[in-house]
């Protein structure tokens, strides 16, 4: 007997496109259709723009789903899949959106499907308000490796808003089940780090950035690293965390912000959040 189709309000809550991706990365896992209403209803440009449209059209050839609705400015979407098909993908977003989006969209049903994948994203990979490629890289992906799978991921070029032309790769070899995952205890901390990138960029904004990262955490063991990386356009993004042991394995913690070209340091979260996250004790305090 079919599953009976869930319906779903896109203005509910942040009323954005995560509700959409939600919806779509759970129909893949649980086979249920669903209907969503007002897409992205609390945006200044409602309805689907390119890259919710591309998570769209990821989920519906990974579920071979039967899709209505899937067109730019979009504002209501049915989506019924029907069985998850692992294998070789390509994702172009055709814009400078979220790859690492889309991954998240489609990766949860690909974690234990019955065959290896191979995706191929295109587009943004340093994006503001989503996910960077190394977010991805150094945090999420090892921490569902520790509930079974084997995953792998190569950044090929990067992609910048606006002009995108990012490319990474991620293999992924399913688990039968996944494993629980317990991060129940702060560890020791190891190290703090701060990283800025510049594509097409004067790496002197990048090193202005880290000089006032290093003010804001001083007395803090942090270790700093400016870099110039290649790009379709001019791009910068700032990388301030840090790494514990977690009960015998690697805790990384990494909250990111992006730049104005001028250098000015816009941080999303601010260092004083990795203050924080860095724990009691830090920075230590200072005698007069």
């Amino acid at each position: 007997m079919p599953e009976k189709t869930l319906s779903i309000d896109g203005s509910r809550g942040e009323g954005g496109g995560q509700i959409l991706r939600s919806c779509l990365s759970l129909s893949l896992v649980t086979g249920r259709p669903f209907r969503i209403e007002n897409i992205r209803a609390r945006r200044p440009r409602p309805g689907l723009r390119r890259q919710h449209l591309a998570a769209v059209q990821a989920a519906a050839l990974v579920g071979a789903a039967e899709v209505s609705g899937a067109f730019i400015g979009s504002g209501l979407l049915t989506f019924t899949p029907r069985t998850v098909r692992p294998g070789s993908y390509r994702f172009d977003i055709g814009s400078a959106g979220s790859t690492t989006l889309v991954l998240q969209t489609v990766l949860p049903a690909l974690l234990t499907a019955d065959g290896a994948s191979e995706l191929v994203l295109q587009g943004g990979t340093h994006n503001p308000f989503a996910p960077s490629f190394d977010f991805l890289q150094k945090i999420f992906l090892p921490l569902l490796g520790r509930q079974g799978p084997t995953l792998c991921v190569r950044l090929t070029a990067y992609g910048f808003y606006p002009a995108g032309g990012g490319l990474f790769t991620v293999s992924i070899q399913p688990a039968s089940r996944l494993e629980r995952l317990e991060l129940v205890e702060r560890g020791p901390l190891r190290e703090l780090r701060a990283e800025a990138l510049v594509a097409r960029l004067p790496l002197s904004i990048a090193e202005r950035e880290l000089a006032t990262v290093r003010q804001e955490l001083s007395g803090m063991p942090l270790q700093t690293t400016a870099r110039g990386v290649d790009s379709a356009g001019p791009g910068n993004v700032l990388h301030r965390g840090g790494e514990r042991w977690d009960q015998g394995a690697v805790h990384r913690f990494r909250p990111e912000g992006q730049s104005r070209r001028t250098g000015g340091v816009r941080a999303l979260p601010g260092s004083s959040r990795v203050s924080r996250l860095a724990g009691p004790g830090w920075p230590p305090s200072r005698r007069p």
